[in-house]
């Protein structure tokens, strides 16, 4: 059987080995040390505080309940005191109201923290609280509230739940780590969602670049029926949730449509990690999986990190910076969003700190459109980058969506095949920001 793939796509250098081999160390919080835990960590309406200044919090408490039907809690990782709530820095470079708690060092949990709990003996209803409870969202970066995926307008519709062990995204190493150090928190996740699904099989895709990991869970599923390991093709951007569902059941969808629509639900590696801990351990989330790395950083490693941490403490575990970085992304250098500080938490849709010394991307001086045409052959929505760029450029909204640009998934793969090194994706989302914005008025 050929490695399941898309059409389109690239294959830009992958920098893997800078941390692939680094097994996950945990760093723990400091006694003393300020939390911050901001009320929009998720796709949706922000969380709404349970707590105010002075009050005490336990580990794994609820300090924000979700705000909507689409919203997620958000819970203490540690015990300690709440000093304040207010607005605070994050990734994006937005200030965004959040609950900053003093550890105390105590570790005083909540009741039943870390109980095992048999997931066969649990209601669909029970297991989908128990989610929700937990405050998970996507851990891929989009951070949709996984309740509300896991809860389909027609469940017996769904026939495949897809893990998303791709890790596309080049210098990204820590679903990687997390497949090869705690698959048994993967496969355990994913019983977890079949016991949801009574019609659906599990299938765990991973990029042909882990043969370790592929092994690995291979042999772990081989006596499971409803679980197999998909050998997926080295690509970007493969792990994309349209591109990996192409890619598993060639079922094609678009901006209009769900996973669901298609009969799939897609989690992330570590979503469903997450999952088990919450479900099997009694474990909200807590903790994010984080790979520090790019050619400024002394040591890359990958780290298990509580949420609220600030970032400095990161690099700092990774040795801090060998030379002073031109360039810090929060993520990967395909999707990932430019950093002008360090001074943020550790969120839920926290992924990677990626430095490099260099800013290639500052040096690049973009020239007219030659015409080629390699934007269109690598586009995995098969549009026309091109055109798109043309309605960009002159802000033509109109035309820009009857080139369907909105189903533009702001890969980055136009951009970084341009010959003319023109900012082909940055011009595409600002564009999709302005339609989106004239579309609710």
């Amino acid at each position: 059987m050929g490695l399941a793939t898309f059409i389109g796509g690239i294959h830009p250098y992958e920098g893997k080995e800078l941390s692939e081999d680094k097994p996950i160390q945990v760093i723990a919080p400091e006694k003393g040390e300020e939390m911050v835990y901001p009320l929009s960590q998720h796709i949706g309406a922000p969380a709404k505080p349970l707590v105010a200044k002075g009050d005490q919090v336990l580990k794994g408490q609820i300090i924000a309940e979700a705000g909507g039907f689409i919203s997620a809690n958000v819970l203490s990782s540690v015990s300690g005191t709440v000093k304040g709530i207010e607005p605070r820095l994050v990734a994006n470079g937005a200030m965004v109201q959040s609950i900053i708690v003093e550890n105390d060092g105590e570790e005083n949990a909540i009741e039943g923290f870390g109980n095992e709990r048999d997931y066969t003996k649990l209601s669909k209803e029970e297991i989908r609280n128990i989610i929700k409870e937990a405050g998970i969202v996507g851990l891929g970066g989009a951070g949709f509230p996984t309740h509300v995926k896991l809860t389909p307008k027609d469940e017996a519709a769904i026939d495949h739940v897809i893990v998303n062990g791709a890790e596309c995204e080049p210098y990204l190493t820590s679903d990687y780590r997390v497949m090869m150090e705690r698959p048994e928190q993967i496969i355990g996740g994913l019983k977890v969602i079949l016991q949801l699904f009574d019609n659906a099989k599990g299938i765990i895709g991973i990029e042909n670049n882990k043969p370790e990991a592929i092994k690995k869970l291979t042999e772990m599923v081989k006596d499971e029926p409803r679980i197999e390991v998909c050998p997926l093709l080295t690509k970007y951007p493969q792990g994309g949730e349209r591109t990996l569902i192409y890619a598993v059941t060639g079922r094609e969808i678009n901006s209009s449509m769900l996973p669901a629509d298609a009969g799939c639900v897609v989690d992330n590696i570590d979503t469903v990690a997450a999952i088990y801990n919450a479900v099997c351990k009694s474990t909200p989330l807590m903790r994010k999986i984080i790979t520090v790395t790019g050619d400024a950083v002394a040591n890359p490693q990958n780290f298990e990190v509580r949420l609220g941490t600030n970032y400095n403490r990161l690099k700092e575990a990774a040795g801090g910076f060998k030379e002073e970085p031109e360039k810090m992304i929060s993520g990967g250098p395909m999707m990932g969003q430019a950093l002008f500080s360090l001074d943020f938490p550790v969120a839920k849709t926290s992924s990677a700190l990626t430095t490099f010394t260099k800013d290639q991307v500052a040096a690049m001086d973009p020239t007219p459109c030659i015409r080629c045409g390699k934007c269109v052959d690598v586009c995995p929505e098969h549009l026309v980058p091109q055109m798109m760029m043309d309605a960009a450029e002159r802000h033509d909204m109109e035309k820009f969506q009857k080139l369907n640009g909105m189903e533009c998934v702001e890969c980055g793969c136009c951009a970084y095949t341009c010959p003319a090194k023109r900012p082909l994706t940055q011009a595409f989302k600002e564009l999709r920001k302005a339609v989106a914005a004239s579309r609710r008025k």
